[in-house]
């Protein structure tokens, strides 16, 4: 057994299929894919990548499964599974998932493609895995991918305390191993067993501390939503498709977007970024903003630049998703009977208040345009004053 050395887990010990796959191209790929993106020009420190949270992944699925007895063929399957979880990423991650999506329609744990045409089908099915079987258990699908992708996923359990220890941030600093500890499964559903409902609720907050603190911090939106139009204009400037932009790592985006989206590319490169115009609450914002969808954005975005008279380019509209709790519906065991985290807890009902408080809409321009892009946002989205920034 191979064993690497981790800088959250300690040791990482690799089954001979893990070891043979972390050889691959498609699973190295993500050595040069950083874990939290634009967030690192946030905090400097937080430079870790997708490759480490795969091991990562890897150790604690392999640690839960051990807890649940289960062993043999199952458990060689979602070993798998949550070593290649994040194979199917682009660069960038989540920032330019959006982008891939609407021109492919397929979402990053969608490894089907992958698993059948590259090496990484051939390793496993040299291993006697089924590369079908492990595509469906990243996607979360039956009983076993629940570990991989769920309420209580090994992947949350990872990115939390990664995350955490990287950026500095102490928010994320959850007791994984009791997490893993006290799995079970309850009538084919993954549960925390009975006395857990502070685990779970330990998970819960972490998720939303980091989620303000952290992954949605309004320097990384920013930087996020430069990104993912620059990349929208590279793939409708060049002959690039999107097949070879989605197997990119982040240097290879960043060079392109240099050469042939300088106007974004550059100031993403050196963290010249736009400026907040407008910042504004749920409760400030009509619903019909809220609902915008990405052709909406884009409209309203040109809008705006006519009216504040600066270039079309010049402006970013960031309407975020509706605040959910997916965490919310974690099962805990109470008194012997499954229950929903949201029906267990008197935090759930807080926590989601505070998500909601905490959701904001952006708009973006250069410095020197933010005066007359805010004026002409308040205009064009019909907001009150009180949003400009």
């Amino acid at each position: 057994m191979t064993a690497i050395k981790d800088s959250v887990h300690d040791h990482v010990t690799l089954c001979p299929v893990a070891a043979a796959l972390l050889d691959t191209d498609a699973v190295q790929r993500l050595r040069h894919i950083k874990q939290l993106s634009t967030v690192r020009l946030v905090y400097p420190s937080a430079s870790h990548t997708r490759f480490e949270h795969s091991l990562g992944v890897y150790h604690l699925a392999s640690r839960a499964l051990s807890f649940l007895g289960i062993e043999g063929d199952r458990a060689r399957h979602v070993r798998a599974a949550a070593l290649l979880h994040d194979v199917g990423h682009g660069p960038y991650g989540h920032q330019t998932e959006e982008v891939i999506r609407r021109r492919t329609g397929r979402d990053h744990d969608e490894l089907g493609d992958l698993l059948e045409t590259t090496e990484l089908g051939e390793v496993l099915r040299d291993h006697d895995l089924s590369p079908t079987r492990v595509a469906r258990l990243v996607r979360g699908e039956g009983e076993l991918g629940q570990l991989v992708s769920g309420e209580l996923d090994v992947d949350r359990m990872d990115y939390l305390v990664r995350d955490a220890h990287h950026t500095g941030v102490p928010y994320g600093s959850i007791d994984h191993e009791r997490l893993v500890r006290e799995l079970e499964y309850a009538d084919g559903e993954l549960v925390l067993a009975e006395g857990n409902v502070p685990t779970a609720e330990s998970l819960l907050l972490a998720r939303a501390l980091m989620d303000s603190t952290v992954y949605r911090h309004h320097v990384s939106r920013i930087a996020g939503g430069m990104l993912e139009r620059a990349s929208e204009r590279l793939l409708e400037r060049t002959d690039l498709d999107v097949e070879t932009f989605r197997r990119m790592a982040d240097h290879d985006l960043l060079v392109a977007l240099r050469e042939d989206v300088p106007e974004l590319g550059r100031r993403i490169e050196h963290r010249d970024l736009f400026k907040r115009a407008v910042w504004a609450g749920l409760d400030e914002v009509p619903a019909a903003v809220v609902e915008m969808d990405h052709a909406d954005e884009r409209a309203a975005e040109a809008d705006i630049a006519a009216r504040a008279g600066v270039d079309e380019h010049a402006v970013v509209v960031d309407v975020p998703p509706r605040p959910r709790f997916k965490e919310a519906g974690s099962r805990v065991v109470v008194d012997g009977v499954v229950q929903r985290l949201e029906d267990a807890s008197d935090l759930v009902s807080g926590l989601r208040a505070a998500r909601r408080g905490g959701w904001r809409m952006g708009v973006y321009a250069p410095e020197a345009d933010v005066p007359a892009v805010a004026a002409a946002t308040v205009e064009v989205l019909g907001l009150p004053d009180s949003v400009v920034a």
